[in-house]
């Protein structure tokens, strides 16, 4: 008999409901602190809530790590049912939540972890990567070594078009929020070595720079595994979705895209017109 494998992942993969309940994936929530009062990523709490706080109030969310408790409660009741379990996580640089799983994996000898090096979709296309491996009857040690072997090939990134959250984050200065404003610069972030960083600006209104900063990641498609294509977005109008939907079609007419919202992490970190395309490379992505 295969063995029967258990596919996990932290809520920062932002995956819809639809893919999670089409692939049996169980998904533990983060914790999100607004104010006073603790929430649950994705269960009582949603981007639109923190926008309308942040509205009202001025005050941006804290994320916090999943604890060592937390995992293994989780691992102790699905091993306990008899599954090898593969759990991905945010990547380590930005969150203890993968140090703290390790930690808990490490009193079983079926728990596999991967560090997806990204967050949002970036860390999704890895875990829906595992599921499909699952379903052909990959052992959950052979899905954990090739997803971690994958997680070089993920070409991750965004494009924001204010700078407004990441300054009241702490994670910009006001005078370079300023003069990205001034000078209608859009920033594109990228996840490299497991870390954010800004690849290129882009100069110019955010639904009129998106279809040059899809091309620009894209390029001719040829290094692209068209059969996940993720366009992510933390709450942008429909038109710019579509907009951006279509030119991906454009340069890969076969590409599979699918649409997900980003959810609490990284819409608390990024605003609301935020956009990227993520996707798995055939080689390794290079350093930029």
């Amino acid at each position: 008999m295969s063995e029967k494998v258990l596919i996990i992942s932290d809520s920062t993969a932002d995956l819809s409901n639809e893919l999670i309940e089409k692939y049996g994936i169980k998904i533990i929530p983060l914790n999100v602190t607004v104010g006073e009062k603790e929430y649950t990523d994705g269960v009582d709490i949603n981007p639109d809530m923190i926008y309308e706080n942040y509205e009202k109030t001025g005050q941006l969310p804290k994320t916090a790590a999943i604890n060592i408790a937390t995992f293994t409660d989780i691992f102790e009741k699905y091993t306990g049912e008899g599954y090898s379990i593969v759990v991905f996580t945010i990547s380590g640089e930005m969150s203890a939540t993968q140090s703290n799983a390790r930690i808990a994996a490490s009193d079983f000898e079926n728990v596999h972890v991967v560090d997806t090096r990204n967050l949002s979709t970036g860390g999704g296309l890895l875990v829906l990567t595992a599921a499909e491996l699952a379903e052909q009857g990959k052992s959950a040690k052979e899905i954990a070594d090739e997803c971690t072997r994958l997680a070089s090939y993920v070409d991750a990134s965004f494009v924001i078009d204010s700078l407004e959250f990441l300054h009241k984050g702490g994670r910009c200065s006001a005078l370079a929020a300023l003069g990205a404003n001034l000078l209608q610069l859009k920033p594109c972030i990228t996840v490299k070595d497991g870390k954010m960083g800004v690849n290129k600006k882009y100069r110019g209104k955010f639904a009129a720079v998106l279809p040059t900063y899809i091309a620009d990641r894209m390029g001719d498609a040829s290094d692209i595994n068209i059969d996940k294509v993720f366009v992510t977005h933390a709450g942008c109008d429909p038109q710019i979705i579509d907009l951006c939907v279509n030119k991906v079609k454009e340069i890969a007419s076969e590409a599979n895209v699918m649409i997900t919202r980003a959810g609490c992490t990284v819409s608390s970190h990024c605003g609301r017109n935020t956009l990227g395309v993520l996707f798995i490379k055939k080689t390794p992505v290079s350093a930029e």
